[in-house]
């Protein structure tokens, strides 16, 4: 079953005022602000949807607060993609379901990355199968959209920041709407 633009919509004015496991913002402050950080950075339509999008399948499988205290990897970059198939093109799924796997590639690709993580981030990456190796990294990198889900992960770990004043989940909606496969 696909999610409409209104199910979406309903999932982050419902449940979008969830802590962020272990961060200082909600739920739908760091999907609003991972997408305003794309919109900044000038990305188009698919990948601002996708930043904003990135982290629902935490939305949709709520494991309560903060599981990786508890050791659990709600594997929450996988659990959207069914009911966003056919809803977004490929690029919007593609970097959805690589950003994680785009930390574990930053880790080993870029000095300071791994220490910047915020304390969830790093329990996280340890459940998520950690750091990537040299030839890990590579063949991550060779695969298709493997670049957009690197922008979006670095926009995830800056969309932290309590109290930031970010376009309104309507804005995003209009963006998601424009790149829609569906009417």
């Amino acid at each position: 079953m696909s999610l409409s633009l209104a199910d979406i919509e309903w999932l982050l004015l419902h449940k979008g005022d969830a802590q962020y496991s272990g961060e200082p913002v909600t739920q739908r402050e760091h999907a609003l602000q991972s997408a305003w950080l794309a919109e900044q950075e000038g990305a188009d339509d698919e990948l601002v949807t996708a930043a904003l999008l990135h982290d629902l399948g935490h939305l949709l499988n709520d494991q309560g607060e903060t599981p990786t205290l508890r050791g659990i990897d709600d594997l929450h970059q996988f659990v959207a993609l069914p009911f966003l198939r056919g809803v977004f093109p490929d690029r919007v799924l593609d970097a959805i379901s690589l950003h994680v796997d785009a930390k574990r590639c930053l880790c080993a690709t870029r000095p300071g990355y791994l220490e910047a993580l915020s304390a969830d981030s790093q329990r996280s990456l340890a459940l998520q199968g950690g750091v990537f190796d040299a030839a890990q990294a590579a063949a991550f990198q060779a695969r298709p959209h493997a670049a957009e889900a690197l922008r979006l992960r670095l926009w995830d770990d800056l969309a932290k920041q309590p109290h930031l004043d970010t376009p309104s989940l309507a804005h995003y909606l209009a963006i998601a709407r424009r790149c829609s496969l569906t009417p």
